[in-house]
């Protein structure tokens, strides 16, 4: 009898082939709603819940969600051609009011306003800007046509009744409505004007809804401006096919406007996040990072999605008629990026999660989660946050629960980790089974199924049925547990022992899910195999 040992890392791969993936046997095949767990192994992923409950977690009724910001302790929300704010996603307050002075007006006085119209029901950029209001200050603009940028900021605490809101519209020009927005060393920095693609506009010095006062300015470049971002003292300006650092906005002197690609663009602004101290952005040929490390006159640029280049170029081709949407778990080191077609359904909505290990970007892929509007960030209280919407209009607490929930119905997250076809080290060796020992971090009661195919699943070769492993038990620790509901003494990271039946030159081995139940993580697994005759 002999052994084999295989250790889950690398994440998915769909960039080699059946015979090169033998030299790399951590890596998957397949890998549905599993995330990489930086520490090892792959974890079934969270689901997600209703923020607020049943109706009240639509802001807009069926209006498809185009936007969400965390705000303050709270959430900004755009449906339709609306803006709204909630505390808690039972109730909304329509913050698309005509212009107030000064501070603001109290919740009854600014709720009793007329509303601000905003024709467009496209979707909506956010940029927050640190001002001396409370929470802040938040600035939307739309990219759709004809809707000019909008600043809202919100002081006090409590209930809403008990605080004060402020919302203004901001004239850029009396012919320019940019799309883009962001906040660079206290300027409102924005572009994407259908009457200006290329141009960049920026505002006074601390003063972000003024484009005439002094410190402010307009800069014309080469190619379509699709999105923009402060990093590392200078602005990041993504084109169509090509990128560029704006240095020195503060002195009119030594500004300057310095390429850093010019073979090299972005498909999408909504894919743009910053993570690990780089910016991460969908290129034609993949996921690329701006990285930190500045050469004279460049910045090193470097793609980090090989490993499922086959995925991103059907994602790259198909950029036109999606809806994406991209934001960062920091908790997790990861970036996850959501696309969907803008009438298709949870069948049809797909993401693409990457998560920084100690050897890079390792990735994985999901089914089943739409979001037509997606976004993290820190509340009030330090918390991170993470929210996305759907084209139905709700709105839900994103990674959470055990349970996929459309509409406020629990769903089963449909869970699929396979690996290469294995030969454990001698290709004309046959190998005949005898058990799997996989090695499983459940974080409740958890039932997997094991699949396994021979010689790549050859219909001349015997392929044994599904093998469905006995329920791995919850881990007890004293003063956390619930008697009857977890085992005392139960190993953290359990060895799930399975007799198993057939024999052949090459094994895949596939373990999947399909359920409501507790989130689990497969580390390895060792298989004892008796080897004979050679081919």
């Amino acid at each position: 009898m002999q052994a084999f040992g295989l250790s889950c890392q690398g994440g998915l791969n769909t960039n080699l082939n059946q015979f090169q993936m033998l030299q790399q046997p951590g890596f998957a095949t397949e890998l549905q709603n599993f995330e990489v767990d930086p520490d090892g192994g792959y974890r079934r992923i969270n689901g997600y819940t209703l923020y607020g409950a049943g109706s009240a977690a639509r802001p807009n009724g069926s209006n498809a969600i185009l936007g969400l910001f965390v705000y303050g302790d709270g959430l900004i929300a755009a449906s339709g051609t609306n803006l709204y704010f909630s505390l808690d996603g039972t109730s909304w307050l329509q913050i698309n009011r005509a212009s107030v002075s000064g501070s603001g007006d109290n919740f009854s006085t600014f709720s009793g306003r007329s509303t601000a119209a905003r024709t467009s029901q496209s979707y909506v950029n956010f940029a927050l800007f640190e001002g001396s209001s409370t929470y802040g200050e938040v600035v939307i603009t739309d990219i759709g046509s004809g809707v000019k940028p909008a600043l809202f900021k919100m002081t006090g605490t409590g209930n809403l009744s008990d605080r004060t809101f402020f919302y203004e519209e901001i004239t850029v020009s009396g012919t320019h409505f940019p799309k883009q927005c962001t906040i660079h060393d206290k300027h409102l920095v924005v572009a994407g004007a259908a009457t200006a693609p290329n141009t960049i506009f920026y505002s006074g010095t601390s003063d972000i809804n003024d484009f005439t006062s002094t410190g402010s300015g307009s800069i014309a470049l080469d190619d379509q401006v699709v999105g923009l971002q402060s990093f590392r003292g200078d602005l990041i300006i993504f084109c169509k096919n090509s990128i560029y650092k704006l240095s020195n906005i503060n002195d009119s002197n030594s500004i300057a406007i310095i390429p850093i690609t010019q073979n090299v663009g972005c498909l999408d602004g909504r894919s743009i996040q910053e993570i690990g101290g780089d910016l991460i952005f969908l290129s034609p040929d993949g996921f690329r990072l701006v990285a930190g490390t500045a050469r004279i006159g460049d910045v090193e640029l470097s793609s980090v999605s090989r490993q499922i280049q086959s995925i991103v170029a059907s994602l790259a081709s198909n950029i036109g008629s999606l809806v994406i949407s991209s934001a960062v778990l920091r908790s997790k080191s990861q970036y996850r990026l959501f696309y969907s077609p803008s009438a298709g359904s949870t069948t049809t909505a797909k993401g693409i999660i990457g998560t920084i290990t100690p050897q890079g970007f390792e990735w994985s892929e999901t089914i089943g989660i739409q979001a037509h509007g997606f976004t993290s960030g820190f509340d009030a209280d330090s918390v991170e946050q993470i929210y996305h919407g759907d084209k139905d209009g709700y709105v839900y607490n994103h990674n959470t629960g055990n349970a996929f929930n459309p509409a406020g119905t629990e769903t089963n997250i449909d869970a699929r980790y396979k690996t290469p076809n294995l030969d454990f080290g001698d290709a004309g060796t046959l190998k005949t089974l005898h058990y799997t020992k996989i090695s499983f971090t459940p974080e409740g009661a958890v039932q997997p199924t094991l699949k396994i195919t021979y010689d790549f699943d050859d219909n001349n070769r015997p392929q044994p049925a599904n093998y469905t492993l006995d329920a791995i038990p919850t881990p007890a620790v004293f003063g956390d547990s619930t008697f009857g509901t977890a085992v005392f003494g139960a190993s953290s990271d359990p060895m799930a022992r399975q007799a198993v039946q057939g024999s052949g030159h090459n094994i895949a081995f596939k373990i999947f899910s399909q359920d409501t139940k507790a989130p689990y993580s497969i580390n390895g697994f060792y298989v004892d195999y008796r080897p004979s005759g050679r081919r």
